[in-house]
């Protein structure tokens, strides 16, 4: 944004100037520890009220301060100086609402000051939140800057995950065949899970070496049940053959490739296949971002043809689901928003689009295609005239293939400090994909996904 301001001499009687903002939880934490008002009601993990529902009511002076964000960036601009503000409050803002703020001029006075009627309302519904009056101070002289960069701020992390592992908590716990847990990241994300109630895990593969990785990550591996197999190999087909049987809910990788962990499951006669093909989430924890984010598909499909991406579609809505995102909204990405015959991605992205529209996917509002700017950011989808349900809102991001997606997915991570909970869906449990550099939050989240998830559908399919 270029911030240029007007004098007093150029601003005339019914001038007006607006700015939008759509209101997240992490703007209230950032507001709270800014102005030292640590109210809980404005704190989405606290129920501030006791009415036994967690909001996140915008604190009043967070909303009156978008009509300073008006006046400090557009009118009068850079240099204004506040005299006076009179604010009368008529409702209240949540977090995910979109609010506007608005000022018009109503009269100059003669030291150089400017009165304005200032308000602010809803969006969605029009509802007026704050009016009053303000008068400043116009700048002196005719400013101009291009953007102003201030740093970013990392309010919270991981609060999506721990709502996921309250969630999980509660339900029975899952019966887990963990595939060669013999290195100690592996054995000890089991084992945390266990100990938080999440899941009950089966240890699947050499004795001594899980014994060992035990010991080397000072955790006691003697209570839990452990199943020999002499290598990856059987320990994959052994925990297949566990589901089979009805003694394992769900799968965890350990010490293994993934392919050697998927083969047995792929096998036509003996798998676990259900119809749809196999697809990877990842649901993601990113800070300064309002609810968890699903990036789909970084570690199965590598070029995913169209009928591939429906089913990554489908299994992504349905985790999506499961976690608590009523309808989810899914961004198909491409390089582009407009439909491009020489950008396959879009084609494709055009066509899931229609296809949800037309029932062929379910569950979801799917939009596409979307750059990357527009799926998330409602300001870039304004200025590309994108006005659906999902641009600048998406909640499920779809690559068009294995690359995009795993740079996405490690890009949030060690740029923007997120992490990922991966998960395999398709087969007919849940499987649980770490990777060895995660960390101890994210195994724990992995297991809540696949947890929630499963107990979720098994209650449709009853």
């Amino acid at each position: 944004m270029i911030l240029e301001s007007r004098k007093w001499d150029e601003m005339e009687v019914g001038q007006s100037a607006e700015l939008k903002r759509l209101c997240t939880a992490d703007d209230f934490y950032v507001f709270a520890a800014a102005s030292g008002n640590h109210n809980p009601v404005h704190l989405e993990a606290e129920d501030g009220d006791g009415d036994g529902v967690r909001e996140a009511y915008a604190p009043g002076m967070f909303v009156a301060s978008l009509i300073t964000a008006v006046l400090g960036n557009l009118l009068p601009g850079p240099g204004t100086l506040y005299r006076s503000q009179m604010l009368n409050f008529h409702d209240h803002a949540m977090a995910g609402q979109e609010l506007c703020a608005r000022v018009e001029v109503v009269e100059k006075l003669a030291d150089g000051a400017v009165r304005f009627a200032t308000q602010v309302t809803r969006v969605s519904d029009g509802a007026l939140i704050v009016d009053g009056m303000a008068e400043v101070f116009a700048p002196k002289k005719h400013l101009k800057f291009d953007a102003l960069e201030v740093p970013g701020l990392i309010s919270q992390r991981h609060r999506h995950f721990e709502k996921l592992l309250e969630r999980a908590e509660p339900l029975p716990d899952l019966v887990t065949a963990v595939v060669c847990p013999e290195e100690p990241a592996s054995l000890e994300g089991a084992i945390l899970a266990a100990e938080r109630r999440i899941i009950e895990p089966l240890l699947i593969g050499d004795p001594e070496r899980i014994m060992r990785a035990a010991a080397d990550c000072g955790l006691d591996a003697t209570r839990f049940e452990i199943l020999p197999a002499e290598n990856a190999r059987d320990a994959a087909r052994l925990a297949v053959q566990l589901v089979h049987e009805g003694r394992a809910g769900a799968i965890m990788k350990g010490h293994l490739h993934t392919d050697t962990l998927l083969k047995p499951m792929l096998d036509k006669a003996t798998g676990l296949r259900t119809g749809r093909r196999f697809t990877h989430v990842f649901v993601m924890d990113v800070p300064g971002i309002s609810h968890p984010l699903i990036v789909t598909d970084a570690a199965i499909n590598i070029a995913p043809d169209l009928v591939t991406k429906v089913d990554i579609v489908q299994n992504a809505i349905d985790v999506a689901i499961s976690i608590g995102i009523a309808v989810p909204k899914v961004g198909v990405l491409s390089a582009v928003e407009t439909v491009t015959p020489s950008i396959p991605s879009s084609l494709d992205a055009a066509l899931l689009s229609k296809m949800a529209e037309r029932g062929q996917i379910t569950g979801g509002e799917v939009d596409g295609p979307l750059a990357m700017d527009n799926a998330v950011d409602l300001g870039a989808a304004r200025i590309k005239g994108l006005r659906g349900q999902v641009a600048g809102r998406a909640e499920v991001l779809v690559a068009p293939g294995i690359d995009s997606a795993n740079m996405l997915a490690k890009q949030l991570a060690y740029i923007s400090h997120a992490e990922g909970a991966g998960l395999v869906l398709g087969a007919k449990v849940p499987v649980i994909l770490n990777s060895r550099s995660d960390s101890a939050m994210a195994r724990l989240a992995s297991a809540a996904v696949a947890s929630i998830h499963y107990h979720r559908m098994r209650g449709e399919q009853e």
